[in-house]
């Protein structure tokens, strides 16, 4: 049971923080011994992934359940919206880091190679490297990443742009139809959303598929590589954990859920789908385009 005082809501002993624990350690362990060659990788990922999934349904359940029971006041409300603030900037910081591998790879350490600059450039070309050209993408000194072709922005990309700005006027939308008790208009939009956002992901996979078997693009073509498919492949997991959030979300909205005054969990949700269109923007910018 859960246990309250008359000022503020104190949660009942959970065990959903630590399956959150063993579910994203087992995946990203996994992740790491799958693209090491490890045959413990991918059924560490499985495992993970279940166990993730898992938790979602329990962790929604219990507070879908609170939240429609009344159990939450407004100090609660507010302790709720700060705490999405800060997931929010923790994902901006995780980011952040990868686009600053991007930035720096592609600002310093490449023109370095290629013997820009004083210094440390010069003597890395003389003494290292003296063939290796300093243009971008490269597939690093001594051709290690191999010969590949870089992702062009104006195809997979672009339409993947349309969608996901799409998806955020949909969104937004639907927002707008919750807010005036309009329930068909809030279900359209968000059903139109969800399906959005997974027929991104469904197109990042063919788009990754191309990269592999037609142009020869893969985690292991240097740096440009690397930084391409860690940066597209982890907002690519955002935008799949987005959308399933978004498609609970409106699985409680069919059931009676949510209303004007209270829904917070559709406005966090929503808050972090538009936190995914700018990342993706940023994305197409810095990744695909320049």
């Amino acid at each position: 049971m859960m246990s309250t005082n008359e000022h503020y809501y104190i949660p009942h002993k959970a065990t959903w923080p630590f399956l959150v624990v063993v579910g994203l350690t087992l995946f990203l362990a996994g992740f790491a011994n799958l693209i090491n060659g490890s045959a413990m990788g991918k059924p560490m990922m499985v495992t993970g992934g279940i166990v993730f999934i898992v938790m979602l349904a329990g962790w929604f359940s219990v507070q879908a359940i609170e939240s429609e029971s009344g159990m939450y006041n407004e100090q609660v409300g507010f302790s709720y919206r700060i705490a999405m603030i800060w997931f929010i900037f923790s994902e901006i910081m995780f980011f952040a880091a990868f686009f600053g591998a991007l930035f720096y790879a592609r600002v310093y350490s490449v023109p370095w190679l290629g013997g820009e600059g004083y210094g440390p450039g010069i003597a890395t070309q003389e003494f290292l490297w003296p063939s290796f050209e300093a243009i971008w993408p490269t597939n690093g000194p001594g051709l290690r990443g191999g010969e590949f072709e870089a992702m062009s922005a104006w195809g997979l990309p672009a339409i993947n742009t349309l969608i996901l700005l799409t998806s955020g006027a949909t969104v937004t939308w639907a927002h707008w139809g919750l807010l005036s008790n309009d329930r068909t208009q809030l279900m359209k939009g968000l059903a139109a959303t969800v399906g959005f956002g997974f027929l991104f992901v469904v197109l990042q996979g063919y788009e990754y598929h191309h990269a592999y078997t037609e142009l020869g693009l893969t985690l292991g073509s240097g740096i440009y590589g690397s930084t391409f498919f860690m940066l597209t492949g982890f907002h690519g997991l955002h935008v799949t954990l987005g959308a399933t959030i978004l498609a609970v979300v409106l699985f409680r909205c069919f059931k009676g859920h949510m209303t004007p005054d209270n829904h917070f969990v559709f406005e966090a949700a929503a808050w972090y789908w538009h936190f995914v269109d700018v990342v993706w923007l940023l994305l197409f910018v810095f990744v695909y385009w320049l």
